[in-house]
């Protein structure tokens, strides 16, 4: 099963609350596929850190707003400060506006909160 995801990208701006949708993003990628905060999360924060590389996104339009949308991804920036990520969730597919804040915080808080814990083997 999909689990399907949009990134966009907002500039910080002073009263700007992080825990709200912003009024305009200046762009918009798609993600069919594993869309949950332990990997398009950390996916998106590794990135932003490393470097990283990230595959299975897709350009989408500005404009466009999906209704099978699981996760919401906003990237906040702007020069000279940190970059932030919030992540809303789809709690209710029967409401009007059915996305709650679920998290906001630097990409390292991120990785720290929702990155799968593993075990080396020896």
């Amino acid at each position: 099963m999909a689990t399907r995801s949009v990134i966009r990208f907002a500039t910080r701006e002073e009263g700007q609350s992080f825990n709200e949708h912003p009024n305009a993003i200046h762009a918009q990628f798609y993600a069919h596929w594993d869309g949950y905060p332990s990997h398009r999360g950390v996916e998106v924060a590794e990135s932003i850190l490393h470097g990283h590389k990230v595959e299975g996104w897709e350009i989408d339009y500005l404009d466009t707003r999906r209704d099978d949308l699981e996760y919401i991804y906003y990237v906040w920036q702007a020069p000279g400060k940190t970059t932030w990520i919030s992540i809303f969730e789809r709690i209710n597919w029967s409401e009007s506006n059915p996305f709650e804040c679920i998290f906001v915080g630097e990409p390292t808080k991120l990785i720290d909160k929702y990155k799968p814990f593993t075990t080396e083997e020896g």
